[in-house]
């Protein structure tokens, strides 16, 4: 097995290198290995919201942090693969959340700054990247923004000035990355790349997104895709049921992963 410091050093590699980086987000063990089995996987990276839904809880911190904590544990120890986890906010105390996870195999993390004053994300993101030299291993901690997520009727060129405010005040902190989550255009999306550095931005995969061959070639370190695998594998649940229950049965094509 892999040491944690080495899966570490080989997801911030994985950030750093030209070539875009993909994480299809995964939710649990069996996710998890379909995906990392998956040819062209480097990296896997757990989505919150997804966890959270699988247990019958709301986003939003609203799931145990301890129940999280074993979530992304359980995921860890079932791959190989570097792991990413979607650590929330990091549930009132970031550097505690960072330590914990590193102890269960995690490697990065998400650290969402849900808009509050700019000292405190600040210190959340310090607190984070300490956790990980108290650890002896180069963290990478991915720092977000819901600048764009809680925008509201904003108008989006102060919502982009305040998102990279923000992402150089991370960075500065010693953030890895910064993670950007929104209907970013390819401006925006430049824009942020300018201002920070290339491969220093990342940004999630939505309906409509900008390609991902032009996200590479302006500099993106990676895209994610949060909830929106589970939404895919949750339509196609879906649309069972419904041909089930219309008469027909499983799809041609169904693969046995499990």
């Amino acid at each position: 097995m892999t040491s944690n410091a080495d899966k570490a050093r080989e997801l911030l590699r994985l950030h750093t290198d030209p070539e875009l980086l993909l994480v299809v987000n995964v939710w649990d063990v069996i996710t998890a290995k379909v995906v990392a089995d998956t040819p062209g996987t480097k990296a896997l990276a757990t989505a919150s919201h997804s966890i959270a839904a699988s247990y019958g809880y709301p986003d939003g911190e609203q799931i145990p942090r301890d129940l999280m904590i074993e979530a992304v544990g359980r995921i860890a120890a079932a791959v190989d693969l570097p792991v990413t986890a979607d650590l929330e906010g990091g549930y009132g105390d970031a550097g505690e959340t960072v330590s914990r996870a590193i102890d269960v195999g995690i490697v990065g993390a998400n650290l969402e700054d849900q808009m509050k004053p700019l000292a405190d994300s600040v210190r959340a993101v310090e607190a984070a990247v300490a956790a990980g030299e108290r650890a002896g291993i180069p963290f990478v901690l991915n720092a977000r923004t819901d600048a764009f997520v809680k925008a509201g009727d904003r108008d989006l060129q102060e919502v982009l000035d305040e998102a990279a405010a923000r992402g150089r005040a991370y960075l500065d902190a010693g953030a890895s990355t910064f993670f950007v989550p929104g209907p970013l255009d390819e401006a925006m999306v430049s824009r942020l790349v300018d201002e920070l550095g290339p491969q220093k931005v990342n940004v999630i995969g939505i309906p409509g997104s900008v390609p991902l061959a032009r996200l590479q070639e302006l500099g993106v370190a990676r895209v994610s895709y949060g909830p929106w695998s589970q939404n895919v594998a949750l339509t196609a649940l879906a649309e069972l049921a419904e041909d089930v229950y219309a008469g027909g049965g499983l799809p041609e094509g169904t693969r046995k992963l499990n």
